[in-house]
C-alpha cells in the first residue's frame, strides 16, 4: 500500500502579483485529516485582506511546516500532504491508517466527525460565512463533518443542494434603517437665482426633514473591538493592545505614504441642494428595485469619474523618471471597520452609471464589513473617494492611498445660508477636500479638476437619470 502513496509540499502561493509573503492565521486541517480538492486547509493573513488556501489535490494532511502567526515567504512549504497515486479505494483506506498513527504520535488528534466537544463548531472561515450569507443560511442549524465538528463550505453546499432557504430582502435589514432616514430637501437653485427672499427660502425648505444623515454610525450602534490585551488587570494605569497584522500593514502603508510622497491641500465649497432633491426624488424607488440604498456617494463618485476624464493626470503614479498616467479608471473606496480601514476597488468605473455604481458601493462595503473581500477586490486602484461625511465631519486632511496620486473626501452635507444674486437662500453645502501628491499635481490642474468636480456635482437636476 505504501507505494501506491507519495507526499508531496505545499507552498505558498503568490495570491496576487505584488505579494512576497504572508501569515498562517489559522490551520483548518491537522495531520491526519482527509482534505478535499479545493476545500480551504489554511487561513493566511496578507497585507491586504485575509485569505483562505485551498488544496490543489484529494489527499490526508501531514506535517503542519509552519505554525500558526509564522509569516512565510512566497514560494516556500507550508506543509505536506499524502496523495494516492491510485484510485479513491486506496485513498480511503490510507485515511483511517494515518488519522490513527497520528493519535497514537500526538495523542490529541482525533478522528474527524468523532470530536464529542465539537471544539471547532463555532469557527467559520469567510468562504463559509460568505456562502451562507449569499443564500440566507443559519450556520447555527448546519451539522458540520469538519474537523472539531466545523462547519465546511462543503456542508454549506449540501444544504442548498437540498433545498436550503435562498436569501431574502431581510437579509439585508441592516441597511433598511439607512432608508428611513431622509436627508433634509434643499431648495431649487432656480428658484434661489430668480432673487428668492430670505423668509421665502425658509418657508420653502421643509423643516421637519432632518439634516442629512448618512454611515454606518446610524444603520447600527457603533461597535467595540474584541481586543486582547496583556497587562490589563486591575490597578494598573495603562495595558497594551497586540498590533494586529492588518494595523500594522496600515501603519506601514501610512508611513511609507506620509515619507515618499510631499502632500499638498486643497478644498472646495459645492452646492449640493439639487442633488439632495433628486435623490430624496428617486431613493425609494430605487430601494424597491435595487434593495439596495441610493446613496449619496454614488453620484459624488460619477461626478469625479467624469472630471478624471478630462484631467487623466489625476489618475497617476510617480515612477521616480516617468509619471505613469492610467487609462483605467478604477476608483479605490475607503470603508472603515471597528478596527481598521480598507479600500476596496471598483474597477472600470467610468464603465458604469449611477446605480451601477451604487451596487458597487454595496456589495464592497458589505464584503469588508463582513470581511469577505478577496485579494482581487484591493487591487488596481487608481484614484481614491473617501466618504467622510457620513461620520459628520465637515473637514478632513486625508493621507494619499500610495502610491496613488491624490485622493478625494466628501464631507457632510451641511445647511447653510448662501447669497444668491444679492439675496440669501438656505442651500445644501458640502466640502470636498483634496490631498495630492505634489510631485505630480500643481495647484492649477488640481483647482480645475475641482472645479470640473463641482460642476458635475451642481448640474444634477431632477431630471437626470441614474440608469
Amino acid at each position: 500500500m505504501a507505494e501506491r502513496m507519495k507526499w508531496i509540499e505545499v507552498i505558498m502561493p503568490q495570491l496576487a502579483e505584488s505579494l512576497v509573503s504572508a501569515t498562517i492565521g489559522k490551520w483548518l486541517k491537522k495531520p491526519g485529516d482527509r482534505v478535499e480538492q479545493y476545500e480551504p486547509i489554511c487561513e493566511v493573513i496578507t497585507d491586504k485582506v485575509n485569505a483562505e488556501i485551498p488544496s490543489t489535490v484529494d489527499g490526508i494532511m501531514g506535517d503542519l511546516l509552519v505554525e500558526e502567526g509564522t509569516t512565510i515567504a512566497v514560494g516556500e512549504a507550508i506543509c505536506r500532504m499524502q496523495v494516492a497515486a491510485a484510485n479513491d479505494e486506496q485513498v480511503e483506506e490510507q485515511v483511517t491508517q494515518v488519522s490513527e498513527q497520528n493519535s497514537v504520535q500526538q495523542g490529541a488528534v482525533t478522528p474527524v466527525g468523532h470530536d464529542p466537544n465539537q471544539p471547532m463548531r463555532n469557527r467559520y472561515s469567510p468562504a463559509v460565512q460568505s456562502l451562507a450569507a449569499e443564500h440566507g443560511l443559519n450556520l447555527q442549524s448546519i451539522q458540520g463533518t469538519g474537523a472539531g465538528g466545523r462547519i465546511t463550505r462543503k456542508d454549506v453546499l449540501a444544504v442548498i443542494a437540498q433545498g436550503g432557504h435562498t436569501g431574502s430582502p431581510s437579509a439585508q435589514s441592516s441597511s433598511a434603517a439607512a432608508a428611513s432616514a431622509s436627508p433634509f430637501n434643499g431648495l431649487n437653485k432656480s428658484g434661489g437665482e430668480t432673487g428668492m427672499s430670505a423668509r421665502e427660502a425658509v418657508s420653502a425648505a421643509d423643516a421637519g426633514v432632518p439634516v442629512r444623515h448618512s454611515g454606518i454610525h446610524l444603520t447600527e450602534s457603533p461597535k467595540i473591538p474584541q481586543i486582547e490585551v496583556e497587562g490589563g488587570g486591575q490597578g494598573r494605569s495603562e495595558y497594551f493592545i497586540d498590533v494586529t497584522p492588518v494595523r500594522n500593514a496600515i501603519a506601514r502603508n501610512m508611513r511609507q505614504s506620509v515619507s515618499e510622497i510631499p502632500h499638498a491641500w486643497t478644498m472646495i465649497e459645492v452646492d449640493v441642494t439639487n442633488l439632495v432633491m433628486l435623490r430624496n426624488k428617486l431613493k425609494d424607488e430605487f430601494k424597491r428595485k435595487e434593495g439596495i440604498n441610493l446613496t449619496y456617494l454614488s453620484f459624488m463618485m460619477k461626478g469625479v469619474v467624469n472630471a478624471i476624464k478630462d484631467y487623466p493626470i489625476m489618475n497617476s503614479v510617480w515612477a521616480v523618471d516617468k509619471i505613469i498616467v492610467k487609462r483605467d479608471i478604477n476608483l479605490s473606496m475607503a470603508v472603515g471597520t471597528e478596527d481598521s480601514v480598507l479600500t476596496p476597488v471598483i474597477k472600470h468605473a467610468d464603465q458604469r452609471n449611477i446605480a451601477g455604481l451604487a451596487r458597487e458601493i454595496e456589495d464592497l462595503a458589505r464584503k469588508t464589513r463582513e470581511g469577505t473581500l478577496k485579494l482581487d477586490h484591493m487591487q488596481g486602484g487608481t484614484f481614491t473617494v473617501n466618504n467622510t461625511g457620513s461620520f459628520g465631519s465637515i473637514l478632513s486632511q486625508p493621507i494619499i492611498n500610495y502610491p496613488q496620486a491624490a485622493i478625494l473626501t466628501f464631507e457632510s452635507i451641511v445647511k447653510k445660508p448662501v447669497v444668491i444674486n444679492d439675496m440669501i437662500a438656505v442651500r445644501s453645502m458640502a466640502n470636498l477636500c483634496l490631498s495630492l501628491d505634489h510631485r505630480i499635481l500643481d495647484g492649477v490642474i488640481c483647482g480645475r479638476f475641482l472645479q470640473r468636480v463641482k460642476e458635475n456635482l451642481e448640474g444634477y437636476n431632477m431630471e437626470t437619470k441614474v440608469y
